[in-house]
């Protein structure tokens, strides 16, 4: 444990510099931020998002906070006729609003930076995903209803833009009533790209 601690405080450390000036939402409450969100937005400049985008949907994500302080996030979303959930746990910093998170299986590692948030209504997240020499950046928008006001999708594709990614690299994911209206109590998958909602 204390191995993996020193690895994502390294990362955090190295990381900081590639985040460049990227904001933390201002006195950021995490206890408002746990309970059920939707996927809406996803944008990406990864391989593993440009290659499967095409059959991404809308997914939700449950937030809840851990014996030692964390956060649980567990994300269940369509796969094709069957929904799958994947798992990760975000370890707190010392700035609130920024989590670290490693996925043990394909060895890459996060940065999440809860950008902004208003608790009832979205959530703009940043993440900077590391995988070996490849990194990547991550921009999330959630809702805790299916529906955002435009002006939210506009402030997410924006905000995208302003991160270097391209329109091309932009997605709304479109809706479906498939696994979004409850959680499937199944084994967690957890998938390369490593991060909720990019299934």
């Amino acid at each position: 444990m204390k191995g993996l601690m020193l690895s994502l405080a390294l990362l955090a450390l190295s990381a900081l510099c590639a985040q460049g000036d990227v904001p933390v939402q201002p006195d950021f409450q995490e206890d408002k931020i746990v309970g059920k969100w939707y996927g809406i937005g996803l944008a990406s400049n990864s391989n593993w998002f440009q290659a499967r985008k095409q059959q991404m949907k809308m997914c939700t994500t449950v937030i809840t906070p851990t014996a030692d302080g964390n956060l649980d996030v567990v994300a269940t979303y369509p796969k094709q006729d069957r929904c799958e959930q994947k798992s990760m746990t975000y370890i707190k910093t010392e700035e609130p609003g920024r989590y670290l998170s490693k996925s043990p299986r394909y060895g890459s590692d996060h940065v999440i930076r809860v950008v902004e948030t208003n608790y009832d209504e979205y959530t703009l997240m940043y993440t900077l995903k590391t995988k070996g020499n490849e990194v990547s950046t991550i921009v999330s928008l959630f809702g805790r209803t299916p529906v955002l006001r435009p002006e939210l999708l506009e402030k997410f594709q924006k905000f995208a833009k302003e991160q270097g990614l391209t329109e091309d690299q932009t997605l709304i994911l479109p809706q479906t009533d498939n696994c979004t209206t409850a959680i499937f109590l199944q084994q967690p998958c957890v998938t390369e790209n490593g991060y909720v909602c990019q299934c």
